[in-house]
This record gives C-alpha cells, structure tokens and sequence, in this order.
C-alpha cells in the first residue's frame, strides 16, 4: 500500500509518498481502507519536532513512528475474530496514527464509530479531532448552556468552525473572531457577531463573556482575562509555538484568580464521535473544508495549514 511518511524531523519537503505492507489485524482490530484523511496542527508538530517536549515521546533525534496523519474516514475491509461492533462494508470515521495511508488499522475499543450519513468522506474525515476539541472544551469544560456569551478566537479554523456552530446548538450567544475575508463564513455558521481583528479588539468589548475559546494565541492572557466575567472561563487552545509556556502561565494563575483558566488535552473516543454524528445527522454541526490534495500531495496539504490561514479544514483524499 501507498503511505506519507518521515524519517527525518524537518519541514514539509522531508515527507515520502512509500509503498509499505498493508497492516495485519490482530483479533480484537479493523482494518479500515482510508477513503479521506485530514490535516492538523499536530501533524506539522510531530513532523518537526516542535515543541521539544514533543521528542520525549516522538524520539529525541528522529521520529520513532515515521506514518503521519490521525483523522480518517473509509470503509472497513476486515475485522478481527473478537470484533462485534463493526463489519466489512461499515463506514467509518475517527482517529488513527498514521492515517495518510491506503489502510490503517484500529482496535474495536479505539476512536472509530460509524460515519455521519448525509457527510462524503471528506467531510467525516475533517471533523474528528477538531470537532472533538471543540466539543470537550464547550461541554465539559466550560458547561456551555443556554444564555452564555461565548467568543471563539479564531472562528474560521478548523476548531473554530465546529466551536461557533456548537456554541449555538447548546443555546449560546457566540461571537466569532476572525479576518475580514471570514467574516461571512463564520456568520454563515451562526455566529450573532463576528469581530474582524483587523478593524477591531475583542478583549476591549463592552458586555463581557462567560467563554473564551481562544485557538489563535495572539493576545495576552492579561488581556483575554479582561474580557472575562469575574468567573468566565478562559480556554486557550492555541498550536503557536509559544504554547507551552502559554499552557504553563495559564495553569499558575488559574491558582490567584476566580476566573476559570483551563488546559487540556483532547480524548479520542467512541462515545463522542457517535455524539458528533448525531449532531451532524441533525443540521447541527457542518464541516467546512479549504481544499482537497491528493496523498502525494499531504506536504503541501501540511504546508498549507502550517502558514496559518486555512479556512476550516484541509482534506486528504485517499482514493
């Protein structure tokens, strides 16, 4: 089978188109035929190697792992013995490393559940991880619900988009920031108002917010704090290259302040995938795509979202 992979920490250009085994599948697996995959801050990271703390786990010198890619939506081809939840024919979306590949393999247990109908597979494939992150830090960790005022930084990423169109669906009044030539993408995803950070400073607005869902990282956290309701929640999620030392400011002034500062770290799951579907299935919640590539092309794909100015997501169609 045809597989991107990288053997070197580096930029987009160290990636290969390889011709590899098709994996095995072991008894409790599912051995999925990857239709579309999609691109996130996460894949660049690991392909540079940044921050460094990522090497703890992705290898000190080179990556120990050389498949890229996490999100996907195919078809199952085979299961294992033990397997009862899926069968050949299924289709399916959810997480897998290595995922920009003609087949990839997930345990029963793992990220997978069946795709949304109504999506192409490149729609599905565009949702796990960011729609995911969006979810868990609305829902579980801010417990958005009817009434709150939530401003979503950065609302026409790949987070973003979902954020906004969830925000809403849980009753919430949103506020979406972004450039001037998103401003009608994230209106049309139901934000009530749309800030262009090019004409105006959401951090001097005049009501202030119950959630900041900040996905860019270009403020201050003073300033995101002063946005804040005495008790708001400030979420930052942002994939700059300063996020750790953002993460750890957050985590130390979260103990002084009666302010809500929150950190997290997305869990791939079943349950959550089928509660997106759901969503999906109800004109709830639709993925908003930049462009398409082919799998020779997942440098450019990885290329593209790295210069930070992807509309939604950047999709990779596997055939």
């Amino acid at each position: 089978m045809k597989a991107s992979r990288y053997h070197a920490y580096g930029p987009p250009e160290v990636i290969r188109l390889e011709e590899t085994g098709k994996p095995e599948v072991r008894d409790d697996g599912v051995l999925i035929r990857v239709r579309a995959a999609s691109v996130n801050p996460g894949d660049w990271h690991l392909l540079r190697g940044t921050p460094y703390v990522f090497r703890l786990v992705a290898g000190l010198t080179r990556p120990k792992v050389p498949g890229l890619g996490n999100d996907l939506a195919g078809e199952v081809e085979a299961v294992g013995k033990d397997v009862t939840r899926f069968q050949p024919g299924d289709e399916v979306y959810g997480c897998a490393p290595g995922a920009f590949a003609e087949y990839v393999t997930v345990a029963e247990t793992g990220p997978l559940a069946r795709k949304p109908a109504g999506l192409t597979f490149e729609q599905a494939a565009a949702a796990p991880t960011s729609a995911l992150t969006a979810l868990q830090a609305l829902r579980d960790k801010a417990g958005v619900g009817a009434g709150w005022r939530v401003l979503v930084n950065g609302a026409a990423g790949g987070i973003g988009t979902f954020a906004v169109q969830l925000a809403k669906a849980y009753g919430a009044e949103v506020t979406g920031v972004c450039s001037t030539r998103n401003v009608e993408l994230v209106r049309s995803l139901g934000a009530d108002h749309v800030v262009d950070y090019t004409k105006e400073d959401f951090t001097r607005a005049e009501r202030p917010y119950d959630v900041i869902l900040d996905n860019v990282g270009n403020r201050s956290l003073a300033d995101c704090r002063r946005a804040l309701t005495a008790t708001g929640a400030f979420i930052p999620n942002s994939g700059s290259s300063g996020v750790m030392g953002r993460m750890l400011k957050v985590m130390v002034v979260s103990r002084f302040t009666r302010q809500k500062l929150i950190t997290f770290v997305v869990r791939e799951n079943a349950a959550d995938l089928d509660t997106l579907r759901d969503l999906f299935e109800a004109g709830k919640l639709t993925p908003v795509i930049d462009r398409t590539h082919p799998l020779a092309e997942v440098p450019e794909a990885i290329g593209h979202l790295e210069g930070g100015h992807a509309r939604g997501k950047v999709v990779i169609t596997v055939g």
